[in-house]
């Protein structure tokens, strides 16, 4: 479960996917088996969220790491590069951006 903290070393990262009605369901399929194979295994993985609006033109994915470098590394994987191109594939654009949290409410 993702804690959200000012008070971490961990890294946060947000990505939104632009897709269409036509290949939301598709690109969500894509990110949740990947997650339940790949992503949730790797080391410094803590949790993550997938979100999608009403329009199903975008999705957005919220996780965490226990460290920057968990993430790059699991992005530099074999299996990750080769799922990111088929990901990819059926997407619009696509923007991972590493944040750190500035605050809570």
């Amino acid at each position: 479960m993702p804690t959200i903290t000012t008070d971490t070393t961990r890294q946060t990262v947000l990505t939104t996917f632009e897709v269409t009605p036509g290949t939301c369901e598709d690109v969500l399929d894509a990110l949740r088996v990947a997650y339940a194979e790949v992503i949730s295994k790797q080391p410094g993985f803590i949790a993550a969220a997938l979100h999608v609006n009403d329009a199903q033109t975008r999705i957005a994915n919220y996780s965490q790491w226990e460290k920057r470098e968990d993430f790059q590394a699991m992005l530099r994987t074999p299996e990750m590069r080769k799922r990111n191109r088929a990901i990819h594939a059926e997407v619009k654009s696509f923007e991972p951006v590493m944040m750190d949290v500035a605050a809570v409410f």
